[in-house]
């Protein structure tokens, strides 16, 4: 028995997303490490009261792809802003911060 699997056109690839995959993870805390040969991303869920949080999931990338990663965010960014309008970051820095922490 053949199957008749369609061939995406050369340079294309098809991507599959299983139903529990696509149901994604909840995360509000990324910590991020990196070396000369990779960019770790570990997505925590940070709940009030619980004394710990626990990896939802980590992203492992070669430099390249997170630099391709932060300027596709960048992008996106921008126009979810001109749809929507500007993000707000929270409060002052002497803030109890919660979630993604942002140096500037």
């Amino acid at each position: 028995m053949s199957t008749n699997i369609p061939t995406p056109p050369q340079g294309q690839i098809t991507i599959e997303l299983d139903e529990t995959t696509g149901q994604g993870i909840y995360s509000n805390l990324v910590l991020i490490v990196h070396s000369n040969a990779e960019f770790v991303l570990d997505f925590t869920k940070v709940l009030p009261g619980l004394p710990k949080a626990k990896v939802q999931s980590r992203v492992i990338l070669a430099p390249p792809h997170a630099k391709a990663l932060l300027n596709a965010l960048k992008e996106n960014i921008q126009k979810y802003e001109e749809q929507f309008g500007e993000i707000t970051l929270p409060g002052a820095p002497n803030d109890k911060q919660f979630g993604f922490k942002v140096n500037q």
